[in-house]
């Protein structure tokens, strides 16, 4: 990743993209290098210039944005995508992460943490809005209970493992993981990078989803 972040911007309205870019310029260490109006757009652009995040809307023509994160997770998975839309329902929600988004947003979220967020991709994490949070763990109470195989990939993890898993999936922060574990912060990144590789996960949104999946997590065991 490249120390000024770089960043194209995808939607297909005119005057939003216009806007996003002035937020974004407001940041000294973030470059919008490129547009697009629509998920066709978007991966044509995305792999000619490899910007660290894509800002991709969801509703578009030609190709919505769900199925340009699936392209784009596929032939360039290196570029993370952040989801900015309107829209907060379910099916838009499983559908983004499941695609391979790193993070769902929604447009009425401040121009600060909008920046704040495009960093936070762009650095690894994840994350989701909390109205999106309560929706993933809502979902997660009718999800159809998994096959034993799913469940069986838990069975990689050491002990410690676990917990920093459990406590990530209750929402916590790697920072208030290693408060309640009494360890430091940097130990906490290090079972993250060992946990998302042997479950074979792209980052946290899929540790979350698959802690409740499994059972290891319940809604309103203290769930964020």
């Amino acid at each position: 990743m490249s120390e000024v972040l770089r960043v194209l911007v995808v939607d297909d309205d005119d005057l939003m993209r216009a806007g996003l870019r002035a937020v974004l310029s407001s940041d000294d260490r973030i470059a919008v290098v490129g547009e697009a109006a629509d998920g066709r757009e978007a991966v044509t652009r995305a792999r000619a210039l490899l910007p660290d995040v894509v800002l991709m809307d969801v509703r578009m023509p030609q190709q919505d944005g769900i199925a340009a994160t699936r392209e784009l997770s596929a032939v360039v998975p290196e570029v993370r995508v952040l989801i900015l839309t309107t829209f907060e329902d379910d099916d838009y929600v499983f559908g983004a992460l499941n695609a391979g988004a790193s993070g769902f947003l929604l447009k009425r979220t401040r121009p600060e943490q909008l920046i704040e967020a495009i960093h936070t991709v762009a650095a690894g994490e994840s994350l989701l809005s909390p109205s999106v949070t309560r929706t993933v763990i809502d979902r997660m109470t009718t999800a159809t209970p998994p096959d034993p195989e799913t469940t069986r990939r838990l069975r990689v993890l050491t002990a410690r493992e676990r917990d920093v898993l459990t406590l990530v999936a209750r929402g916590l922060s790697n920072a208030e993981i290693a408060t309640e574990l009494f360890v430091e912060e940097s130990t906490v990144k290090t079972h993250m990078k060992r946990i998302l590789p042997k479950l074979k996960l792209r980052d946290r949104v899929q540790a979350v989803i698959l802690a409740y999946e499994t059972g290891m997590v319940r809604p309103g065991e203290n769930a964020r």
